[in-house]
């Protein structure tokens, strides 16, 4: 009889969760330099906790992440967390290291058709690098993520740091990484998005 109720308690949280978002990124949703749970992405779980408690979580970003190596690593991840939405924040350090245009965005079209091919959703972020990359790369950097959400017909968030980057109050002292103070806003940016591809809360309470 023990054991009857113990499967009954797995099944019973292995339901527990209907939906499940995997974000996929590199230090700007790795919390550099800034206590993890002060994160954007920690602020999202707890605000989903809220709004959506049918979903769940995996923060699957790294620091110097690129899409070379989200390509890489995301095949496993969806196998493991097989999520429903994927949320996309990679390229920044494959700008920041002058990689070719063109390989950077075959890179993240490769990322999004391994995430469709599941039948998950995908949520891109669109990224920027500081201008003094000269305007004809760091331009055709950021227009390349519109592309890639245009070919794809998934949603775009806006450049999500676009409310804190230029506010030296709120950046870490290498002018790239966002305080703690910054978070809320990331969240703020990225959150009427992602809003929209989340299912309505369940109902059967």
């Amino acid at each position: 009889m023990a054991s009857l109720f113990g499967i009954g308690l797995l099944l019973l949280s292995s339901l527990a969760w209907s939906s499940s978002i995997l974000v996929m990124g590199d230090s700007l949703s790795a919390a550099y330099g800034i206590p993890v749970k002060q994160g954007w992405v920690t602020l999202l779980e707890e605000r989903l906790a809220q709004t959506h408690p049918d979903y769940s979580l995996v923060n699957a970003s790294i620091s110097g992440e690129t899409t070379h190596g989200g390509l890489t690593r995301l095949p496993a991840a969806l196998d493991q967390y097989k999520p429903t939405l994927v949320v996309l924040e990679l390229g920044a350090n494959d700008g920041l290291q002058g990689a070719p245009l063109k390989v950077i965005e075959n890179n993240l079209n490769q990322l999004v058709n391994q995430v469709q091919a599941t039948g998950a959703s995908v949520l891109l972020m669109e990224m920027r690098i500081p201008p003094n990359y000269g305007p004809r790369y760091s331009d055709g950097f950021t227009a390349l993520f519109s592309r890639v959400a245009a070919q794809h017909d998934i949603p775009l968030v806006p450049f999500f740091m676009a409310s804190v980057a230029l506010q030296p109050e709120l950046m870490q002292a290498d002018g790239l990484h966002p305080k703690a103070a910054a978070q809320p806003a990331l969240l703020d940016q990225v959150w009427p998005v992602l809003e929209g591809l989340l299912q309505a809360p369940s109902s059967a309470e």
